[in-house]
């Protein structure tokens, strides 16, 4: 069977990015050398899904940060908008998340990393998300793009464990409760 998982950063006030999109105040962080896991998450993960706004994010980085496959969802995006380089490492569908990890179980893949704040919020509204690792950043952002929209019902969580950082991230794990 094959399941979704998230691992993300948000702001204190539960912030992924700024309304435009930026998330320098995540990436310029000055930190000590400390491993949040990110690492054996992603051995773990057979498939990357992510968003066009994601996407967009990391396209330009080289070399490129991923081994894994990558499909970006995007109604507006093609095929024909990926780099030459990037051709044999990501691809692009409009599919429905549920439809997308059918695709992706088709595949073979079973454990699928997925990432962006719209993709994580559809993937839970249908259903597709197992797990949770949220990293908060001790940092107030005010107003920005949201990890979490609105939701027909509740989605109960089962924590499973929290862990704080020397240079003040609290890690969180969450199970989605059956």
């Amino acid at each position: 069977m094959i399941t979704g998982h998230v691992f993300i950063a948000t702001s204190l006030d539960g912030f992924i990015a700024r309304d435009d999109g930026d998330i320098a105040w995540l990436l310029e962080r000055d930190e000590p050398d400390e491993d949040h896991g990110y690492d054996t998450f992603i051995a773990s993960i057979d498939a990357i899904l992510m968003g066009r706004g994601t996407y967009e994010k990391i396209r330009d980085i080289r070399p490129w940060p991923y081994t894994r496959p990558v499909v970006v969802l995007s109604a507006t995006m093609t095929e024909d908008d990926l780099p030459e380089e990037l051709g044999n490492k990501v691809r692009v569908t409009d599919l429905s998340p549920t439809e997308a990890m059918r695709m992706l179980q088709s595949e073979g893949h079973r454990r699928v990393y997925v990432d962006g704040g719209r993709v994580i919020q559809s993937f839970l509204r249908a259903g597709l998300i197992a797990d949770m690792v949220i990293t908060t950043v001790p940092v107030l952002l005010g107003e920005g793009r949201r990890l979490f929209g609105s939701l027909a019902g509740d989605i109960r969580l089962q924590h499973e464990k929290t862990k704080s950082f020397p240079s003040g991230l609290v890690q969180s794990r969450y199970r989605i409760a059956a």
